[in-house]
Protein backbone atom coordinates (compact mmCIF):
# COMPACT_ATOMS: atom_id res chain seq x y z
CA UNK A 1 0.00 0.00 0.00
CA UNK A 2 3.03 2.37 0.82
CA UNK A 3 4.63 1.83 -2.47
CA UNK A 4 1.46 2.04 -4.18
CA UNK A 5 0.84 5.62 -2.38
CA UNK A 6 4.54 6.60 -2.90
CA UNK A 7 4.41 5.35 -6.93
CA UNK A 8 1.04 7.89 -7.15
CA UNK A 9 2.91 11.01 -5.53
CA UNK A 10 5.78 10.42 -7.74
CA UNK A 11 3.55 10.42 -10.75
CA UNK A 12 1.86 13.01 -9.72
CA UNK A 13 4.72 15.02 -9.09
CA UNK A 14 5.76 14.25 -12.88
CA UNK A 15 2.72 15.24 -14.26
CA UNK A 16 2.42 18.85 -12.55
CA UNK A 17 5.86 19.58 -11.08
CA UNK A 18 6.04 23.57 -11.77
CA UNK A 19 9.62 24.61 -12.44
CA UNK A 20 10.17 28.08 -12.49
CA UNK A 21 9.10 28.23 -8.51
CA UNK A 22 11.04 25.92 -7.01
CA UNK A 23 12.74 26.80 -3.89
CA UNK A 24 16.50 26.39 -2.67
CA UNK A 25 16.56 23.25 -0.69
CA UNK A 26 19.63 22.00 1.13
CA UNK A 27 20.38 19.26 -1.32
CA UNK A 28 21.09 21.32 -4.49
CA UNK A 29 24.82 21.79 -5.28
CA UNK A 30 25.27 25.02 -7.31
CA UNK A 31 26.64 25.21 -11.16
CA UNK A 32 28.09 27.61 -13.71
CA UNK A 33 25.88 30.03 -14.71
CA UNK A 34 24.16 30.34 -11.29
CA UNK A 35 23.06 34.15 -10.57
CA UNK A 36 24.09 34.73 -6.69
CA UNK A 37 23.34 37.61 -4.46
CA UNK A 38 25.89 37.65 -1.16
CA UNK A 39 25.00 40.10 1.95
CA UNK A 40 26.78 40.09 5.23
CA UNK A 41 25.06 41.35 8.13
CA UNK A 42 25.68 45.26 9.38
CA UNK A 43 28.25 45.74 6.70
CA UNK A 44 27.05 47.36 3.53
CA UNK A 45 30.55 47.66 1.42
CA UNK A 46 30.60 43.81 1.56
CA UNK A 47 27.03 43.16 -0.28
CA UNK A 48 27.36 41.72 -3.52
CA UNK A 49 23.84 42.34 -5.27
CA UNK A 50 25.09 40.17 -8.08
CA UNK A 51 27.43 37.67 -9.23
CA UNK A 52 27.68 34.86 -11.61
CA UNK A 53 29.64 31.39 -10.90
CA UNK A 54 32.14 31.12 -13.88
CA UNK A 55 32.64 28.54 -15.85
CA UNK A 56 35.70 27.59 -13.80
CA UNK A 57 33.20 26.93 -10.79
CA UNK A 58 34.45 30.33 -8.87
CA UNK A 59 33.13 33.76 -7.50
CA UNK A 60 34.89 36.69 -6.74
CA UNK A 61 33.96 38.41 -3.00
CA UNK A 62 35.55 40.99 -1.55
CA UNK A 63 38.14 41.04 1.08
CA UNK A 64 38.02 36.99 0.70
CA UNK A 65 39.10 36.74 -2.78
CA UNK A 66 38.10 33.93 -5.15
CA UNK A 67 35.86 31.15 -3.72
CA UNK A 68 35.03 27.79 -5.00
CA UNK A 69 31.42 28.29 -5.43
CA UNK A 70 29.76 25.22 -7.75
CA UNK A 71 29.25 21.81 -6.02
CA UNK A 72 28.44 22.99 -2.94
CA UNK A 73 25.20 24.17 -1.74
CA UNK A 74 23.99 27.60 -0.91
CA UNK A 75 24.35 27.09 2.37
CA UNK A 76 27.94 25.19 2.40
CA UNK A 77 28.97 28.49 0.55
CA UNK A 78 27.96 31.03 3.43
CA UNK A 79 29.53 28.62 6.00
CA UNK A 80 32.46 28.90 3.77
CA UNK A 81 32.27 32.79 4.12
CA UNK A 82 31.47 32.75 7.26
CA UNK A 83 34.48 31.17 7.98
CA UNK A 84 37.10 33.17 5.45
CA UNK A 85 35.27 36.68 6.84
CA UNK A 86 35.83 35.41 10.53
CA UNK A 87 39.76 36.15 9.97
CA UNK A 88 39.05 40.03 9.18
CA UNK A 89 35.26 40.81 10.91
CA UNK A 90 33.96 39.19 14.32
CA UNK A 91 30.89 36.95 14.13
CA UNK A 92 29.92 37.79 10.79
CA UNK A 93 26.34 36.44 9.26
CA UNK A 94 26.82 35.58 5.77
CA UNK A 95 23.38 34.81 3.56
CA UNK A 96 23.80 33.12 0.38
CA UNK A 97 20.87 33.53 -2.12
CA UNK A 98 19.91 32.01 -5.55
CA UNK A 99 18.71 34.99 -8.01
CA UNK A 100 18.62 32.93 -11.19
CA UNK A 101 19.30 29.49 -11.78
CA UNK A 102 21.42 28.76 -14.80
CA UNK A 103 19.10 26.95 -17.65
CA UNK A 104 20.00 23.78 -19.89
CA UNK A 105 17.49 23.97 -23.07
CA UNK A 106 16.57 20.77 -23.88
CA UNK A 107 14.30 19.55 -26.82
CA UNK A 108 11.63 17.41 -25.32
CA UNK A 109 9.79 15.14 -27.91
CA UNK A 110 7.46 12.76 -28.94
CA UNK A 111 4.71 10.97 -26.86
CA UNK A 112 4.52 14.33 -24.44
CA UNK A 113 1.57 16.20 -24.03
CA UNK A 114 3.48 19.48 -25.17
CA UNK A 115 6.35 18.61 -27.13
CA UNK A 116 8.81 21.75 -27.95
CA UNK A 117 12.27 23.29 -26.72
CA UNK A 118 12.35 23.92 -23.29
CA UNK A 119 14.61 25.61 -20.42
CA UNK A 120 15.28 23.45 -17.18
CA UNK A 121 16.22 25.32 -13.83
CA UNK A 122 17.66 24.07 -10.97
CA UNK A 123 17.10 20.53 -11.63
CA UNK A 124 18.36 19.28 -15.12
CA UNK A 125 17.26 15.33 -15.32
CA UNK A 126 14.60 12.90 -17.66
CA UNK A 127 12.16 13.25 -14.79
CA UNK A 128 12.26 17.01 -14.88
CA UNK A 129 11.81 17.62 -18.91
CA UNK A 130 9.29 15.02 -19.29
CA UNK A 131 7.57 17.35 -16.58
CA UNK A 132 8.00 20.39 -17.94
CA UNK A 133 6.64 19.34 -21.00
CA UNK A 134 3.60 18.21 -19.56
CA UNK A 135 4.17 14.31 -18.65
CA UNK A 136 3.79 11.54 -20.80
CA UNK A 137 0.60 10.42 -22.94
CA UNK A 138 -1.45 7.08 -22.24
CA UNK A 139 0.20 6.05 -25.35
CA UNK A 140 3.63 6.71 -24.33
CA UNK A 141 6.56 3.23 -24.37
CA UNK A 142 8.13 4.12 -20.83
CA UNK A 143 10.03 1.36 -20.90
CA UNK A 144 11.90 2.66 -23.90
CA UNK A 145 12.92 6.27 -23.79
CA UNK A 146 15.64 7.82 -25.84
CA UNK A 147 18.10 10.33 -24.97
CA UNK A 148 20.09 11.88 -27.84
CA UNK A 149 23.59 13.70 -26.93
CA UNK A 150 24.08 17.26 -28.26
CA UNK A 151 26.07 16.49 -31.65
CA UNK A 152 25.17 12.91 -32.14
CA UNK A 153 24.61 13.01 -35.62
CA UNK A 154 23.71 9.17 -35.60
CA UNK A 155 27.14 7.55 -35.51
CA UNK A 156 27.12 6.17 -31.89
CA UNK A 157 23.87 4.86 -30.51
CA UNK A 158 22.01 6.94 -28.40
CA UNK A 159 20.85 6.47 -24.21
CA UNK A 160 18.02 4.01 -23.94
CA UNK A 161 16.26 5.20 -20.24
CA UNK A 162 13.75 3.19 -18.28
CA UNK A 163 10.90 6.39 -17.31
CA UNK A 164 8.64 2.90 -15.81
CA UNK A 165 11.29 1.49 -13.65
CA UNK A 166 12.45 5.03 -12.37
CA UNK A 167 8.23 5.43 -11.52
CA UNK A 168 7.56 2.51 -10.38
CA UNK A 169 10.74 1.33 -9.02
CA UNK A 170 12.37 4.09 -7.46
CA UNK A 171 15.66 3.41 -10.06
CA UNK A 172 16.92 6.45 -10.12
CA UNK A 173 20.00 5.62 -12.19
CA UNK A 174 17.44 5.82 -14.79
CA UNK A 175 16.89 9.83 -14.44
CA UNK A 176 19.77 10.89 -16.58
CA UNK A 177 21.10 14.18 -16.40
CA UNK A 178 20.61 16.33 -19.19
CA UNK A 179 23.06 18.61 -21.07
CA UNK A 180 22.75 21.54 -23.26
CA UNK A 181 21.09 20.76 -26.51
CA UNK A 182 20.15 17.26 -25.51
CA UNK A 183 17.09 15.74 -27.08
CA UNK A 184 14.29 13.20 -25.09
CA UNK A 185 12.50 11.38 -27.29
CA UNK A 186 9.25 9.01 -26.16
CA UNK A 187 8.39 6.51 -28.78
CA UNK A 188 5.12 4.90 -28.81
CA UNK A 189 4.19 1.92 -28.12
CA UNK A 190 4.49 0.41 -31.57
CA UNK A 191 7.59 -1.21 -32.60
CA UNK A 192 10.36 1.93 -33.67
CA UNK A 193 13.75 2.08 -35.35
CA UNK A 194 15.45 5.06 -34.13
CA UNK A 195 17.63 5.66 -37.04
CA UNK A 196 14.57 5.13 -39.86
CA UNK A 197 12.02 6.56 -37.78
CA UNK A 198 13.69 8.93 -35.11
CA UNK A 199 16.84 10.09 -36.21
CA UNK A 200 15.65 12.22 -39.55
CA UNK A 201 13.19 13.79 -37.37
CA UNK A 202 15.53 15.03 -34.63
CA UNK A 203 18.04 16.38 -37.69
CA UNK A 204 15.18 18.50 -38.79
CA UNK A 205 13.52 19.82 -36.18
CA UNK A 206 16.94 20.62 -33.64
CA UNK A 207 19.07 21.17 -36.64
CA UNK A 208 21.83 17.86 -35.58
Amino acid sequence: MIKKIARVLMITVLMLLPFTSMAVDGGYQLSPGDVLSISVWGIQELQVKEVIIRPDGKIAVPLVGEVQAAGVSPAGLSEALTSSLSEYIRDPKVAVNVGKFHTTRVYVLGQVAKPGLYELEKQHNLLDAVGIAGGYTKDAAKKKIFIIRNGNTGESEPLKANLYDLLNKGDMSQNYTLNEGDVVYLTDNDRVDFRLDILPLIRAISGF
